[in-house]
């Protein structure tokens, strides 16, 4: 295999690896938020905000993730 292809590979599972991390960091955040709200319905609105800014902080981080490994991918 030449080493344009190795590069893709390799790409693609440090892309898949990030999408793991990412599920893995937004699973309990969302379920943190969803607990929250059950206990307390009157500031579910309030952690429902909470965790989407969180799970868009943890997606902007993912997507420059990815955007590196395709850059590294290419650069080879």
């Amino acid at each position: 295999m030449e080493s344009v292809g190795l590069a893709w590979l390799a790409a693609g599972l440090g892309v898949g690896i990030t999408v793991f991390g990412v599920g893995t960091g937004i699973g309990p955040l969302v379920a943190a938020a969803l607990e929250a709200g059950a206990r307390q319905p009157e500031s579910a609105k309030d952690a429902r905000t909470t965790m989407i800014i969180g799970a868009a902080l943890i997606e902007g981080v993912a997507l420059f993730a990815m955007v590196i490994c395709i850059l590294l991918a290419v650069k080879s």
